[in-house]
């Protein structure tokens, strides 16, 4: 077998085939270095406060399978439990977040509204009147986390090849082989590998290369931008987002701050960010900031993670 993609997806596929099915004649090809595409291109959020019952319930086993990783791979995953806050704007969105955390707590997500004072408390960096749009409620859920995906990467990567599965980083598929309807090759530009059977684990390049295979997939690739910032001295701890001004913050455990915000709106491939974006995100993180904060004494806030 060969797994075409040497991320998150590829490498835990070869590695739950080895331990869970005994199967290890599997060979893992990355074209570049492993978890070097989506899987490090990511702002590392792991949550599961979805809307359906089941999102919710498949996001939350989700979670459960992170919070453990570290243990099961004998490697440090950096896995961080700090809880995400997402603002609501307009009372519309009150009622919509609502709804979600009923559904979340009905399935089991550990998922809540708090008032404007809950949320000052927990991030005293919060400006709770941005602009025309000030802030009502917030949707806390105690389980947002994050992690080091490119460590996630690593530590699947390392216990298949414990396993005995192949692993072989600058390798590009340039083609794929079928005969009679059937895969009998992958073409790299390295070799031939000869196979029966191939996965692809290639994300947002999913629908290209099913093309060399000689069907189309129903996938259009939007980009998803996001950027980060010199480390400063911490002072966010939960991760904060808006819909309503298109942005998500977060600060990593190095002091770096991350800012994301929504796709944009046309097909591209390229993985450069753009400036329209970075401004667009800058003006939104500095719209919701406190001025002077972020600075070396600004405090981190209650934490509302272990409350009943």
């Amino acid at each position: 077998m060969v797994i075409i993609g040497g991320g998150g997806h590829g490498l835990a596929i070869a590695y739950y085939l080895a331990k869970y099915h005994n199967i290890t004649k599997v060979a893992v090809l990355e074209k570049a270095y492993l978890g070097g595409g989506n899987t490090a291109r990511n702002t590392a959020v792991i949550r599961s406060n979805y809307l359906t019952s089941e999102g919710v319930r498949f996001y939350s086993e989700s979670v459960k399978l992170f919070q453990n990783l570290s243990n099961e791979f004998d490697f440090n995953i950096m896995y961080s439990e700090r809880g995400q806050l997402t603002l609501a704007h307009t009372d519309a969105t009150v009622r919509a977040f609502r709804q979600r955390a009923e559904v979340n707590k009905h399935f089991g997500g550990h998922t809540e509204m708090i008032d404007r004072q809950q949320i000052q408390e927990l991030v005293p960096t919060l400006n709770l009147d941005p602009g025309h749009l000030p802030v009502l409620a917030g949707l806390w859920h105690r389980d947002g986390a994050t992690a080091r995906h490119d460590a996630v990467a690593w530590g699947y990567a390392k216990e298949a090849a414990k396993r005995g599965v192949e692993i072989h980083q600058l390798t590009d598929v340039q083609d794929l082989i079928i005969e009679g309807g059937q895969i009998t090759g992958v073409k790299t530009n390295r070799g031939t590998v000869q196979c029966g059977c191939a996965v692809q684990a290639v994300a947002g390049y999913s629908s290209v290369l099913a093309q060399k295979a000689g069907f189309r997939l129903p996938i259009v690739s939007y980009p998803l931008q996001a950027m980060v910032t010199q480390p400063v001295k911490p002072f966010l701890d939960p991760l904060v987002s808006s819909s309503a001004l298109h942005c998500y913050v977060q600060q990593t455990s190095r002091g770096e701050v991350v800012f994301g915000g929504g796709s944009d709106p046309y097909p591209l491939y390229n993985t450069r960010s753009t400036l329209e974006m970075k401004e667009s995100l800058i003006a939104s993180g500095i719209e919701i900031s406190l001025p002077g904060q972020g600075q070396t004494d600004a405090p981190m806030g209650r934490d509302y993670r272990h409350d009943p």
